[in-house]
């Protein structure tokens, strides 16, 4: 089993600024896909970014420009670096990542547990 562990939410002001990790562990052998969704009280969890392991990356039109998504493969984690944040997002934040846990191709897609953002002066 593959298990993600985030980090990094909080309280934050509008403006302000986030960084979230989220670190996988367990039986990996490859990680393909990294992604970030996020789900608002009363609304269904939506996507927010995504990486690929050739470090492609995608963003949603709403937090194009403010949100960075990285991945640092040597230690099977990825990150959110979130700047210029607005109430509007304020959610929880959840990672996501698949991949294969050995040479034979079996494979795997696991969350984290979902981390607090709350932006509000």
């Amino acid at each position: 089993q593959v298990q993600l562990v985030e980090s990094g939410g909080g309280l934050v002001q509008p403006g302000g600024s986030l960084r979230l990790s989220c670190a996988a562990s367990g039986s990996i052998f490859s990680i393909n896909v990294m992604r970030w969704y996020r789900q608002a009280p009363g609304k269904q969890r939506e996507p927010v970014a995504s990486i690929t392991r050739g470090f492609s990356t995608y963003y949603a039109d709403s937090v194009k420009g403010r949100f960075t998504i990285s991945r640092d493969n040597a230690k099977n984690t990825v990150y959110l670096q979130m700047n210029s944040l607005k109430a509007e997002d304020t959610a929880v934040y959840y990672c996501n990542a698949d991949g294969t846990t050995d040479w034979r191709g079996s494979s795997f897609n696991s969350w984290g547990q979902g981390t607090q953002v709350t932006v509000s002066s």
